[in-house]
């Protein structure tokens, strides 16, 4: 092998590890929620409050552009849909029937922030904090959550690791058998199956796609379309320790991107029921992975992603 070669593949290797290099991961608390930057640039924020509860608003895909829905949050922007479900706020966690009460739309449960536990950047960023699910005028206490966001990414992916565990803090929790819930997206208005002239597409672990992958089990499921000129793919990965897996998927080709593991009558046809009841003092836990990624499925190997993602 001549000295050339031998620098060519110096280099190329050199060139490898550097785009695939983990980013540095700051954070920085506001008086709206945390600020989440990879390297110095803007990746999303937690805020504490926007409609009924905390949501992740914008999010920011490794091709430096926004791929979820900025409506309601930010108005009259171009090209997106901006009259229906203004509940669905870019990336949020709720149900739609805890003790009867619907934290999924807006003005009926509210989840109130109470503290941050810990706001801690590096290589991988980490924001815990703790909630208390309240009945619309505030007067009953229903349950309390801590969840835990880790955030990572490099040149090619970026990711953000949820888990949330709810616990029945004041008396038994009843998760009602409704399809609206739980952890859910609302993805970029460009990206969805139904945009004009070419949308996106959906495509699930078991390779159903578009609306044959709705009210399904799977692995994880992949939403990916064209965002300002470029291929942008959101996966949602649902860990096997994860009560539900493989969950149940909300998930529509006008933009709605959610994993339930409750609402197995709508899903099944009334052939299963998903009610759930968390006994008093205990404890549910549910854990996901969004990968934020370039291209299709393939191109971002999410399939890859979960196995690793599984161990």
């Amino acid at each position: 092998m001549t000295r050339s070669l031998i620098a060519m593949l110096a280099l190329a290797s050199g060139f490898a590890v550097a785009t695939t290099a983990r980013a540095e991961v700051s954070v920085e608390q506001t008086p709206l929620g945390v600020t989440v930057k990879l390297d110095g640039q803007p990746f999303t924020e937690y805020l504490i409050r926007s409609g009924s509860k905390p949501i992740l608003w914008p999010v920011i895909g490794p091709t430096g552009k926004r791929v979820t829905r900025n409506w309601p949050m930010e108005k009259a922007v171009a090209g997106e849909t901006d009259r229906d479900h203004p509940h669905q706020r870019s990336l949020w966690f709720t149900h739609g029937n805890v003790n009867g009460v619907d934290f999924w739309v807006e003005g009926k449960g509210r989840i109130e922030h109470k503290e941050f536990v810990k706001v801690e950047g590096g290589p991988e960023a980490t924001i815990v904090s703790r909630n208390n699910w309240v009945t619309g005028d505030g007067s009953k206490l229903i349950c309390q959550d801590e969840r835990t966001l880790k955030f990572g990414g490099n040149a090619e992916q970026r990711w953000i690791d949820f888990e949330i565990a709810i616990t029945a803090t004041t008396g038994p929790v009843v998760f009602g058998d409704t399809k609206e819930g739980s952890f859910g997206m609302r993805v970029a208005s460009s990206m969805r199956v139904e945009a004009k002239p070419a949308g996106g597409q959906i495509i699930n672990s078991e390779g159903k796609t578009n609306g044959l992958a709705w009210g399904k089990q799977a692995a994880w499921v992949d939403y990916h379309g064209p965002v300002e000129g470029e291929t942008a793919g959101i996966a949602i990965l649902n860990h096997p320790s994860s009560y539900g897996f493989p969950t149940y998927w909300h998930v529509r080709t006008y933009g709605l991107f959610a994993a339930n593991p409750f609402g197995l009558h709508d899903f099944t046809n009334g052939q299963t029921k998903g009610e759930y009841t968390l006994p008093a003092g205990e404890t549910l836990k549910l854990r996901y992975r969004v990968l934020l990624h370039k291209g299709d499925e393939k191109a971002g190997k999410v399939a890859e992603a979960f196995a690793d993602f599984a161990k």
